[in-house]
């Protein structure tokens, strides 16, 4: 393949073979080095070949292979010619990042920060297979999937503020939990307040610079403010629905003699009944991620309550915003000059709008969307802002995180507990963690330097950087 340079950060691949869009990424030359070495950039390239894709298939920094697509992948599909893609939303269906502000300094915590840390550990269950501490029916986990934050305010677990501060105000609207497997829904009883395992986390940082000092004052953040970062999706039920999808539509390929570009890269087009039914219970799934993420709020909500004997709005726990990063939504953008309805999929890729666009919420409306990006558990995450210029070049989107620099295998082979805790601890970063081996393939340096991928959008105008965070606690699965 031949890789062209644009600008600087940007190249492109330009279209060859059975190619429908060009390709574009947003890198540097060592991103481009090191993804040459995996199959991520193949992967994209098979996106670029399927049908109705509009524009251009795009990869953000953090890109690195996937299942089918790669993570950090954007692509976007006419809404009448084009086609579904499981594997471009992933197993993790409304994966997503929410971010809680306290009234609290870095100094006002340090002597409770064990202790918050230790029971946030043992109230948020973590780990492969983690139940959490609510159980719920089948009747109560079709109304999480159908009717999300609203369920969680009717039933005492949000405040009706909360959903102001949630992508899709908590709640997509168009799912249909009749259609949903018993086996996926006995899946979702015991998951909601669990962060499962993974790249997944809870981290207590501080607020340890801030860019853009107007929009930090809009979003009620300041210098060494302790902010709460929750990453963590739709878990076993999510995973089940996006299984039993893929299985389903990979079989039906054959009937419009559809061929595998590779093994798990499953689609149909969107006009198909099968395709229309798999977007309703994507939704559900979406539904339950916001409802895990509010849980988890919730439990911690409820430790700082018995800790500091006040309640969570005199403490500041108010959220700044949940975003999710594996998704795929009807939006309205404009191709080649004309605005039309496209179906926009987000792999493992953040939403980025700017200011006056009808999807940021009221809250935000005249500022634009917050944008959270975590980093590694050392080198600290960032909040950013959508902007115009990411509506022109990525359907508004951005990267979702660091994005791996080392697989799994590599990192656990590589990296040793002991030495990643005492590094750690060197730093004053607290670790708590279920699994030793899940901590070595989190290690800080399997990830890419967050910082240079913000540089990256920063370049290329994608999202304007507000603020950056440092962690001082960190709990893994």
């Amino acid at each position: 393949m031949k890789i062209e340079k644009l600008a600087n950060n940007k190249f492109i691949i330009s279209p060859t073979g059975k190619m429908r869009v060009p390709v574009i990424l947003y890198c540097d030359d060592e991103i481009i080095k090191n993804v040459s070495s995996d199959n991520s950039l193949n992967q994209i390239i098979n996106v670029s070949e399927l049908e109705g894709i509009v524009n251009y298939a795009i990869a953000m920094p953090d890109i690195h292979q996937g299942y089918g697509f790669p993570i950090g992948g954007v692509a976007a599909f006419d809404s009448e010619e084009g086609i579904i893609c499981p594997g471009g939303v992933g197993f993790d269906i409304n994966c997503g990042i929410r971010l809680i502000k306290t009234n609290f300094e870095k100094k006002d915590i340090e002597k409770y920060l064990e202790k918050i840390s230790r029971q946030l550990f043992n109230n948020i269950p973590s780990g492969v297979g983690s139940q959490g501490l609510n159980k719920f029916s089948t009747n109560e986990i079709k109304k999480i999937s159908e009717e999300g934050i609203r369920w969680m305010i009717k039933n005492g677990f949000a405040q009706k503020s909360d959903s102001e501060y949630i992508e899709d105000y908590g709640c997509l609207s168009d799912a249909d939990s009749h259609i949903l497997s018993e086996e996926s829904l006995n899946r979702g009883k015991s998951e909601i307040g669990t962060l499962g395992a993974g790249n997944h986390f809870l981290e207590i940082g501080y607020v340890s610079d801030i860019y853009e000092q107007k929009i930090a004052k809009e979003f009620g953040l300041f210098l060494n403010q302790v902010v709460i970062w929750i990453h963590t999706g739709s878990r076993g039920f999510g995973h089940q629905i996006a299984k039993e999808y893929i299985e389903k539509m990979r079989k039906k390929m054959l009937h419009y003699n559809l061929k595998l570009k590779e093994p798990d890269l499953v689609y149909l087009p969107i006009k198909d009944e099968l395709s229309k039914e798999y977007l309703k219970a994507m939704n559900c799934a979406a539904n339950y991620a916001y409802c895990n993420r509010q849980m988890i709020t919730h439990i911690i909500r409820e430790v700082f309550q018995s800790i500091f004997n006040k309640t969570y709005d005199k403490l500041g726990l108010f959220l700044l915003y949940d975003v999710c990063h594996n998704i795929a939504k009807f939006e309205k953008h404009k191709i080649k000059k004309e605005e039309k309805k496209i179906l926009v999929h987000r792999k493992g890729a953040t939403r980025s709008f700017p200011a006056k666009n009808d999807e940021v919420p009221d809250i935000y409306f005249n500022i634009g969307q917050p944008i959270l990006i975590p980093g590694d558990m050392r080198r600290g995450s960032f909040i950013l802002i959508g902007t115009d210029e990411s509506m022109k070049q990525t359907f508004g989107s951005v990267s979702h995180g660091a994005g791996r620099a080392l697989s799994r295998h590599q990192a656990n082979k590589i990296f040793d507990y002991s030495k990643i805790q005492k590094e750690l601890k060197e730093e004053n970063i607290l670790l708590l963690a279920q699994d030793i081996k899940l901590v070595k393939e989190e290690a800080p340096l399997a990830y890419k330097n967050i910082s240079n991928i913000i540089e990256i959008l920063k370049s290329n105008n994608l999202a304007k950087p507000v603020a950056k965070t440092l962690p001082i606690s960190v709990v893994k699965g």
